[in-house]
Protein backbone atom coordinates (compact mmCIF):
# COMPACT_ATOMS: atom_id res chain seq x y z
CA UNK A 1 0.00 0.00 0.00
CA UNK A 2 2.43 2.40 0.94
CA UNK A 3 4.43 1.54 -2.33
CA UNK A 4 1.65 1.47 -4.45
CA UNK A 5 1.21 5.75 -2.88
CA UNK A 6 4.91 6.28 -2.95
CA UNK A 7 4.33 5.54 -6.78
CA UNK A 8 1.18 7.31 -7.31
CA UNK A 9 2.60 10.67 -5.76
CA UNK A 10 6.16 10.74 -7.30
CA UNK A 11 4.03 9.98 -10.77
CA UNK A 12 2.08 13.27 -9.61
CA UNK A 13 5.55 14.91 -8.87
CA UNK A 14 7.37 14.35 -11.23
CA UNK A 15 9.32 16.49 -14.03
CA UNK A 16 7.20 17.60 -16.91
CA UNK A 17 8.61 16.28 -20.03
CA UNK A 18 11.51 18.64 -22.01
CA UNK A 19 9.55 19.43 -24.79
CA UNK A 20 6.04 20.10 -23.05
CA UNK A 21 8.48 22.17 -20.41
CA UNK A 22 9.68 24.33 -23.32
CA UNK A 23 5.61 25.01 -24.25
CA UNK A 24 5.74 25.80 -20.39
CA UNK A 25 8.00 28.72 -21.56
CA UNK A 26 5.47 30.37 -23.90
CA UNK A 27 2.87 30.12 -21.06
CA UNK A 28 5.02 31.39 -18.37
CA UNK A 29 5.74 34.21 -20.84
CA UNK A 30 1.58 34.94 -21.58
CA UNK A 31 0.99 35.00 -17.40
CA UNK A 32 3.70 37.46 -17.21
CA UNK A 33 2.22 39.77 -19.83
CA UNK A 34 -1.05 39.14 -18.31
CA UNK A 35 0.52 39.85 -14.89
CA UNK A 36 1.89 43.01 -16.18
CA UNK A 37 -1.20 44.46 -17.47
CA UNK A 38 -3.51 43.82 -14.07
CA UNK A 39 -0.28 45.51 -12.25
CA UNK A 40 -0.25 48.42 -13.84
CA UNK A 41 -4.28 48.35 -13.70
CA UNK A 42 -4.19 47.73 -9.91
CA UNK A 43 -1.38 50.90 -9.78
CA UNK A 44 -3.96 53.35 -11.24
CA UNK A 45 -6.76 52.88 -8.95
CA UNK A 46 -5.00 54.01 -5.85
CA UNK A 47 -2.93 56.16 -7.47
CA UNK A 48 -6.42 58.22 -8.43
CA UNK A 49 -8.05 57.66 -5.38
CA UNK A 50 -5.13 59.54 -3.45
CA UNK A 51 -5.07 62.53 -6.22
CA UNK A 52 -8.99 62.91 -6.87
CA UNK A 53 -10.59 61.49 -4.31
CA UNK A 54 -8.90 61.65 -1.08
CA UNK A 55 -8.90 58.83 1.43
CA UNK A 56 -7.18 58.35 4.52
CA UNK A 57 -3.39 58.67 4.55
CA UNK A 58 -2.93 55.32 5.81
CA UNK A 59 -5.10 53.48 3.69
CA UNK A 60 -3.67 55.77 0.61
CA UNK A 61 0.14 54.69 1.78
CA UNK A 62 -1.07 50.87 2.42
CA UNK A 63 -2.22 50.82 -1.18
CA UNK A 64 0.01 52.80 -3.09
CA UNK A 65 2.90 50.65 -1.56
CA UNK A 66 1.51 47.15 -2.33
CA UNK A 67 -0.01 47.92 -5.50
CA UNK A 68 3.50 49.43 -6.19
CA UNK A 69 5.37 46.62 -5.00
CA UNK A 70 3.46 44.32 -7.40
CA UNK A 71 4.13 46.22 -10.55
CA UNK A 72 7.62 46.06 -10.00
CA UNK A 73 7.66 42.40 -9.21
CA UNK A 74 5.66 42.27 -12.21
CA UNK A 75 7.99 44.16 -14.61
CA UNK A 76 11.27 42.24 -13.37
CA UNK A 77 9.59 38.36 -13.35
CA UNK A 78 8.24 39.61 -16.86
CA UNK A 79 11.99 40.58 -18.10
CA UNK A 80 13.81 37.59 -16.59
CA UNK A 81 11.50 35.44 -18.81
CA UNK A 82 11.18 37.55 -21.72
CA UNK A 83 15.33 37.13 -21.85
CA UNK A 84 14.99 33.47 -21.57
CA UNK A 85 16.26 33.70 -17.83
CA UNK A 86 13.69 30.56 -17.06
CA UNK A 87 15.20 28.43 -14.04
CA UNK A 88 13.32 25.16 -12.65
CA UNK A 89 12.05 26.99 -9.92
CA UNK A 90 10.68 30.08 -11.31
CA UNK A 91 7.25 28.75 -12.97
CA UNK A 92 7.23 27.59 -8.82
CA UNK A 93 8.03 31.53 -7.78
CA UNK A 94 5.69 33.11 -9.87
CA UNK A 95 2.19 31.17 -9.40
CA UNK A 96 3.04 31.09 -5.57
CA UNK A 97 3.23 35.21 -6.43
CA UNK A 98 0.07 35.48 -7.86
CA UNK A 99 -1.61 33.37 -5.18
CA UNK A 100 -0.01 35.86 -2.78
CA UNK A 101 -0.86 38.52 -4.67
CA UNK A 102 -4.59 37.91 -4.43
CA UNK A 103 -3.88 37.23 -0.48
CA UNK A 104 -2.46 40.23 -0.49
CA UNK A 105 -5.30 41.95 -1.73
CA UNK A 106 -7.45 40.29 1.19
CA UNK A 107 -5.54 41.22 3.82
CA UNK A 108 -5.26 45.08 2.77
CA UNK A 109 -8.56 44.95 4.02
CA UNK A 110 -8.03 43.30 7.26
CA UNK A 111 -5.34 45.93 7.84
CA UNK A 112 -8.67 48.51 6.63
CA UNK A 113 -10.25 46.74 9.57
CA UNK A 114 -12.56 45.83 7.00
CA UNK A 115 -12.35 42.17 7.88
CA UNK A 116 -15.93 41.19 6.62
CA UNK A 117 -14.54 42.39 3.26
CA UNK A 118 -11.98 40.11 3.58
CA UNK A 119 -13.70 37.28 3.89
CA UNK A 120 -16.78 37.32 2.26
CA UNK A 121 -14.91 39.64 -1.48
CA UNK A 122 -16.80 38.76 -4.10
CA UNK A 123 -14.19 40.16 -6.72
CA UNK A 124 -11.03 39.67 -5.22
CA UNK A 125 -11.32 36.27 -4.01
CA UNK A 126 -11.95 34.77 -7.69
CA UNK A 127 -8.80 36.17 -8.14
CA UNK A 128 -7.61 32.73 -6.47
CA UNK A 129 -9.13 31.14 -9.99
CA UNK A 130 -7.34 32.92 -12.16
CA UNK A 131 -4.49 32.27 -10.35
CA UNK A 132 -4.71 28.75 -10.05
CA UNK A 133 -6.05 28.32 -13.73
CA UNK A 134 -3.00 29.85 -15.01
CA UNK A 135 -0.82 27.38 -13.84
CA UNK A 136 -2.30 24.53 -16.56
CA UNK A 137 -0.05 27.01 -18.98
CA UNK A 138 2.71 25.97 -17.21
CA UNK A 139 2.42 22.15 -18.02
CA UNK A 140 3.98 21.21 -15.19
CA UNK A 141 2.10 18.94 -12.56
CA UNK A 142 4.47 20.33 -9.33
CA UNK A 143 3.09 23.51 -9.85
CA UNK A 144 -0.82 22.95 -10.25
CA UNK A 145 0.06 21.22 -6.67
CA UNK A 146 1.91 23.40 -4.92
CA UNK A 147 0.08 26.97 -6.31
CA UNK A 148 -3.35 25.24 -5.09
CA UNK A 149 -1.95 24.00 -1.61
CA UNK A 150 -0.52 27.65 -1.42
CA UNK A 151 -4.16 29.22 -2.23
CA UNK A 152 -5.71 27.04 0.33
CA UNK A 153 -3.66 27.42 3.27
CA UNK A 154 -3.03 31.17 2.81
CA UNK A 155 -7.08 31.85 2.35
CA UNK A 156 -7.84 29.35 5.67
CA UNK A 157 -5.37 31.14 7.42
CA UNK A 158 -7.07 34.83 6.29
CA UNK A 159 -10.58 33.22 7.41
CA UNK A 160 -9.08 31.75 10.67
CA UNK A 161 -7.37 35.19 11.66
CA UNK A 162 -10.33 37.17 10.87
CA UNK A 163 -12.85 34.93 12.84
CA UNK A 164 -10.49 35.01 15.64
CA UNK A 165 -10.04 38.52 16.02
CA UNK A 166 -13.38 40.34 15.05
CA UNK A 167 -17.17 39.31 15.52
CA UNK A 168 -17.75 38.80 12.00
CA UNK A 169 -21.55 38.87 12.61
CA UNK A 170 -21.67 41.92 15.09
CA UNK A 171 -24.60 43.88 14.21
CA UNK A 172 -21.63 47.31 13.37
CA UNK A 173 -21.77 45.30 9.68
CA UNK A 174 -25.58 45.98 9.17
CA UNK A 175 -27.07 45.52 6.81
CA UNK A 176 -24.17 42.83 5.78
CA UNK A 177 -23.58 44.37 1.85
CA UNK A 178 -21.17 40.77 1.57
CA UNK A 179 -24.03 38.59 3.47
CA UNK A 180 -23.15 37.40 7.04
CA UNK A 181 -19.61 34.75 7.83
CA UNK A 182 -20.55 31.52 8.33
CA UNK A 183 -17.95 28.44 8.19
CA UNK A 184 -20.14 26.69 5.86
CA UNK A 185 -19.25 28.86 3.06
CA UNK A 186 -15.79 29.42 3.95
CA UNK A 187 -15.29 25.76 3.55
CA UNK A 188 -17.24 25.55 0.32
CA UNK A 189 -14.88 28.42 -0.89
CA UNK A 190 -11.76 26.15 0.21
CA UNK A 191 -13.82 22.88 -1.27
CA UNK A 192 -14.22 24.71 -4.91
CA UNK A 193 -10.42 26.01 -4.91
CA UNK A 194 -9.14 22.37 -4.85
CA UNK A 195 -11.36 21.65 -7.01
CA UNK A 196 -10.11 24.08 -9.39
CA UNK A 197 -6.38 23.15 -8.58
CA UNK A 198 -7.62 19.68 -9.58
CA UNK A 199 -9.12 20.78 -12.73
CA UNK A 200 -5.83 22.15 -13.97
CA UNK A 201 -3.73 19.02 -12.92
CA UNK A 202 -6.19 16.99 -15.13
CA UNK A 203 -5.51 19.63 -17.99
CA UNK A 204 -1.44 19.11 -17.32
CA UNK A 205 -1.66 15.52 -17.19
CA UNK A 206 -4.03 15.42 -20.25
CA UNK A 207 -1.86 17.36 -22.29
CA UNK A 208 1.59 15.18 -21.00
CA UNK A 209 -0.84 11.98 -22.57
CA UNK A 210 -0.86 13.75 -25.80
CA UNK A 211 2.09 14.43 -25.88
CA UNK A 212 3.17 10.83 -25.38
CA UNK A 213 0.76 9.49 -27.99
CA UNK A 214 1.91 11.65 -30.59
CA UNK A 215 5.26 11.33 -29.88
CA UNK A 216 5.37 7.52 -29.62
CA UNK A 217 6.96 4.86 -32.24
CA UNK A 218 3.53 2.59 -32.47
CA UNK A 219 5.93 -0.40 -33.20
CA UNK A 220 8.91 0.29 -30.61
CA UNK A 221 7.33 2.32 -28.15
CA UNK A 222 10.34 4.84 -28.60
CA UNK A 223 9.97 8.22 -29.50
CA UNK A 224 9.37 9.61 -32.92
CA UNK A 225 11.60 11.41 -35.51
CA UNK A 226 9.42 14.67 -34.80
CA UNK A 227 9.63 14.44 -31.10
CA UNK A 228 13.59 13.49 -31.60
CA UNK A 229 13.99 16.56 -33.59
CA UNK A 230 12.60 18.62 -30.78
CA UNK A 231 14.03 17.07 -27.77
CA UNK A 232 17.76 17.60 -30.19
CA UNK A 233 16.83 21.50 -30.48
CA UNK A 234 15.88 21.69 -26.42
CA UNK A 235 18.56 20.09 -25.36
CA UNK A 236 21.20 21.84 -27.75
CA UNK A 237 19.62 25.27 -26.78
CA UNK A 238 19.91 24.21 -23.16
CA UNK A 239 23.69 22.99 -23.98
CA UNK A 240 24.62 26.50 -25.36
CA UNK A 241 23.49 28.33 -22.56
CA UNK A 242 24.79 26.51 -19.68
CA UNK A 243 28.13 25.59 -21.50
CA UNK A 244 27.86 21.93 -21.25
CA UNK A 245 28.68 19.18 -23.80
CA UNK A 246 26.15 17.23 -25.98
CA UNK A 247 26.32 14.10 -27.65
CA UNK A 248 23.99 12.51 -30.47
CA UNK A 249 24.26 8.78 -31.38
CA UNK A 250 22.80 7.52 -34.87
CA UNK A 251 22.03 3.95 -34.91
CA UNK A 252 21.27 1.22 -37.26
CA UNK A 253 20.91 -2.24 -37.48
CA UNK A 254 23.38 -3.86 -39.67
CA UNK A 255 22.28 -6.33 -42.83
CA UNK A 256 18.55 -5.64 -42.11
CA UNK A 257 17.28 -5.79 -45.37
CA UNK A 258 18.87 -9.33 -45.66
CA UNK A 259 17.40 -10.31 -42.77
CA UNK A 260 14.12 -8.72 -43.85
CA UNK A 261 14.01 -11.07 -46.85
CA UNK A 262 15.69 -14.20 -45.32
CA UNK A 263 12.57 -14.24 -42.30
CA UNK A 264 10.28 -12.15 -43.50
CA UNK A 265 8.63 -8.15 -42.05
CA UNK A 266 7.19 -9.55 -39.03
CA UNK A 267 10.68 -11.09 -37.96
CA UNK A 268 12.00 -7.94 -39.20
CA UNK A 269 9.47 -5.50 -36.56
CA UNK A 270 10.48 -8.40 -33.85
CA UNK A 271 14.36 -7.30 -34.43
CA UNK A 272 13.31 -3.74 -34.12
CA UNK A 273 11.43 -4.35 -31.04
CA UNK A 274 14.01 -6.07 -29.25
CA UNK A 275 16.35 -3.01 -30.30
CA UNK A 276 14.48 -0.71 -29.13
CA UNK A 277 13.66 -2.89 -25.74
CA UNK A 278 17.23 -2.98 -25.41
CA UNK A 279 17.99 0.66 -25.89
CA UNK A 280 15.07 1.87 -23.29
CA UNK A 281 16.84 -0.40 -20.77
CA UNK A 282 20.05 0.93 -21.57
CA UNK A 283 20.16 4.79 -21.11
CA UNK A 284 19.10 7.51 -18.45
CA UNK A 285 15.76 9.01 -17.59
CA UNK A 286 18.04 12.29 -19.41
CA UNK A 287 18.57 10.83 -22.23
CA UNK A 288 16.00 10.51 -24.79
CA UNK A 289 16.24 7.28 -27.64
CA UNK A 290 13.81 7.04 -30.44
CA UNK A 291 13.45 5.27 -33.71
CA UNK A 292 14.04 7.66 -36.49
CA UNK A 293 12.55 5.65 -39.38
CA UNK A 294 13.09 2.10 -40.50
CA UNK A 295 15.59 0.97 -38.90
CA UNK A 296 17.85 3.93 -37.62
CA UNK A 297 17.69 4.93 -33.99
CA UNK A 298 18.88 8.01 -32.50
CA UNK A 299 20.28 8.75 -28.65
CA UNK A 300 20.35 12.05 -27.44
CA UNK A 301 22.73 12.20 -24.32
CA UNK A 302 22.69 15.72 -22.40
CA UNK A 303 25.54 16.73 -20.35
CA UNK A 304 27.66 13.79 -21.72
CA UNK A 305 31.13 14.15 -23.21
CA UNK A 306 31.98 11.96 -26.59
CA UNK A 307 34.00 9.53 -24.13
CA UNK A 308 31.71 8.84 -22.16
CA UNK A 309 29.12 8.42 -24.99
CA UNK A 310 31.45 5.84 -26.85
CA UNK A 311 31.84 3.58 -23.62
CA UNK A 312 28.26 3.62 -23.50
CA UNK A 313 27.36 3.01 -27.68
CA UNK A 314 30.56 0.28 -27.43
CA UNK A 315 28.25 -1.56 -24.32
CA UNK A 316 24.91 -1.23 -25.76
CA UNK A 317 26.59 -2.48 -28.64
CA UNK A 318 28.27 -5.45 -26.91
CA UNK A 319 25.09 -6.23 -25.75
CA UNK A 320 22.77 -6.81 -28.67
CA UNK A 321 25.13 -8.47 -30.29
CA UNK A 322 25.05 -11.06 -27.69
CA UNK A 323 21.40 -11.08 -26.98
CA UNK A 324 19.82 -13.35 -29.30
CA UNK A 325 15.63 -12.42 -30.49
CA UNK A 326 13.56 -15.69 -31.06
CA UNK A 327 11.50 -14.82 -34.45
CA UNK A 328 8.04 -16.32 -33.21
CA UNK A 329 6.57 -19.83 -32.36
CA UNK A 330 9.03 -22.28 -34.07
CA UNK A 331 11.56 -20.82 -31.55
CA UNK A 332 14.08 -19.55 -34.34
CA UNK A 333 16.71 -17.30 -32.79
CA UNK A 334 18.64 -14.57 -34.40
CA UNK A 335 21.55 -12.43 -33.47
CA UNK A 336 21.68 -8.83 -34.67
CA UNK A 337 24.94 -6.06 -34.51
CA UNK A 338 24.34 -2.65 -34.80
CA UNK A 339 26.51 0.19 -36.04
CA UNK A 340 26.38 3.92 -34.68
CA UNK A 341 28.49 6.82 -35.05
CA UNK A 342 28.74 9.92 -32.85
CA UNK A 343 28.99 13.58 -32.69
CA UNK A 344 29.35 16.03 -30.28
CA UNK A 345 28.60 19.51 -28.87
CA UNK A 346 30.42 21.84 -29.23
CA UNK A 347 33.79 20.37 -30.73
CA UNK A 348 32.12 18.66 -33.81
CA UNK A 349 29.52 21.21 -34.65
CA UNK A 350 27.51 24.24 -33.35
CA UNK A 351 23.83 23.30 -34.90
CA UNK A 352 22.13 20.52 -34.97
CA UNK A 353 21.86 19.87 -38.60
CA UNK A 354 25.54 19.84 -38.62
CA UNK A 355 25.88 17.59 -35.00
CA UNK A 356 23.50 15.16 -36.73
CA UNK A 357 24.94 15.17 -40.18
CA UNK A 358 28.61 14.26 -38.93
CA UNK A 359 26.79 11.70 -36.58
CA UNK A 360 25.71 9.84 -39.40
CA UNK A 361 28.03 9.82 -41.81
CA UNK A 362 30.57 8.03 -38.94
CA UNK A 363 27.19 5.55 -38.52
CA UNK A 364 27.92 4.92 -42.38
CA UNK A 365 31.84 5.10 -41.62
CA UNK A 366 31.07 1.76 -38.95
CA UNK A 367 29.33 -0.15 -41.25
CA UNK A 368 32.53 0.39 -44.09
CA UNK A 369 34.76 -1.03 -41.30
CA UNK A 370 32.70 -3.99 -41.21
CA UNK A 371 29.88 -2.92 -39.00
CA UNK A 372 29.38 -4.09 -35.39
CA UNK A 373 31.48 -0.98 -34.04
CA UNK A 374 31.07 2.87 -33.05
CA UNK A 375 32.51 5.31 -34.55
CA UNK A 376 33.39 8.48 -32.46
CA UNK A 377 36.45 10.27 -34.15
CA UNK A 378 38.39 12.03 -34.95
CA UNK A 379 36.34 15.15 -34.01
CA UNK A 380 36.10 17.38 -36.93
CA UNK A 381 34.77 20.90 -36.89
CA UNK A 382 32.68 21.14 -39.73
CA UNK A 383 32.61 24.72 -41.98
Amino acid sequence: MNVSFRNSFGSLWSRPDPVLAQAGVAGELLVAKIRLCLAAVLLLIPAINTVFFPVEPKESIVGLSLTSATFLLSVIVYLLISREYNPSWLSFASSSFDVSLVSGGLVLFLFMNEPHTAVNSKVVFEGYFLAIGATSLRYDRRVCISAGLLAFGEYLAIVSFAANHWDLNSSIYSPYPYGLFGWSAQISRLIIMLTASALSLALVIRSQRLLQLATSDPLTGLFNRGYVDDRFAVELSRARRYDKPLTIAVIDADRFKSLNDTHGHLAGDLVLRKIGAILRDSFRQSDTAGRYGGEEFVVILPETDIETAQRKLESLQELVANTPIALGARGERVQVTISAGLASFPQDGKDAAELFGLADERMFQAKKEGRNRVIAGPAVVLS
